[in-house]
């Protein structure tokens, strides 16, 4: 049996952004890439040297097997894909703008919303030392939420470790469905990463001591702050380690990024100042760039 460092599930789509600094309204060339909040993690993963598979649902079209191609080309394990032929791939694209780069989603009804608690078996939780899921999956359906419920329960009953990122999206969902919904998933987890900023809005913490009073249930909560750095709670110690100085470009990706890289430390049993470390050095590499996984990273 094949065995991974860390296994993840969620939908990733195909991107569009102009190859240049200006506006889609202006843009005249554009090129196609692939993002995912959990296909962007196991590609940082993959590329820092561990074992990583990613399972979803994609529509059959050639936006679907440009995905998967793209992915597993990452090296990334993406045997558990499964093609709907009925259904179809998201699509987002990019508009880089003065203020800072907006995100225009187009995956009402794809195919990946229709992933429900049938494909966790598909998923090589067992064989797995780390799954990791984020807030995205929950927000897409009710059968992608209990999804995320099945692979957190069956991470438990084979004693694999939980990790899970808030990652708030306020055009999937309202807060007040989001905000108990993910509080009741950050319970369950093992490690959690959430941002300073999305935390005040989702249950009005405004400090990351706050936002550890709040989330007392993971064994280890990681509260992101943007350019001033992250702060890792585990048990009663808590550790901060400030964000690198760096030009940044764009901040889409750079989350993923940064639980990359964080959880590379983990699985190498690294010191929480390494871990954050890692992190902040994982994200930089992708917040001067305009791509969510920049080659050669």
């Amino acid at each position: 049996m094949m065995r991974y460092d860390v296994a993840t599930v969620g939908e990733s789509m195909v991107m569009v952004t102009p190859t240049g600094p200006e506006r889609l309204a202006e843009a005249v060339d554009v090129r196609l890439e692939v993002g995912g909040a959990e296909s962007n993690v196991a590609l940082h993963l993959s590329a820092l040297g561990h074992a990583v598979s990613w399972t979803s649902r994609l529509g059959d079209d050639p936006f679907g097997h440009r995905v998967r191609r793209v992915i597993e080309d990452g090296g990334v394990d993406t045997s558990s894909v499964v093609f709907d032929p009925d259904a179809r791939t998201g699509v987002y694209f990019k508009d880089p703008q003065p203020s800072g780069t907006r995100v225009y989603y187009y995956r009402s009804d794809s195919a990946a919303s229709r992933m429900d608690a049938r494909l966790v078996p598909s998923i090589p939780i067992a064989s797995s030392r780390l799954v990791h899921l984020s807030g995205i999956t929950p927000a897409l359906s009710v059968g992608c939420a209990e999804l995320v419920d099945a692979a957190i329960a069956e991470a438990h009953r084979n004693g694999v470790i939980v990790s899970f990122d808030v990652n708030y999206r306020a055009g999937l969902w309202p807060i007040e469905r989001a905000a108990p919904a993910l509080e009741r998933i950050v319970a369950q987890a093992d490690i959690v990463f959430v941002g300073r900023d999305e935390a005040e809005t989702l249950w009005g913490t405004s400090t990351a001591d706050e936002i550890r009073l709040r989330l007392a249930g993971p064994g280890t909560l990681v509260v992101k702050d943007g350019a001033v750095g992250a702060t890792e709670f585990r048990d009663a110690s808590a550790t901060f380690v400030p964000a690198l100085p760096v030009e940044v470009l764009e901040v889409v990706g750079a989350g993923d990024a940064f639980a990359a890289g964080y959880l590379s430390a983990v699985l190498g049993e690294q010191s929480a100042d390494e871990a954050l470390q890692r992190g902040h050095e994982t994200a930089a590499r992708v917040l001067t760039t305009m791509s969510d996984f920049p080659s050669g990273v």
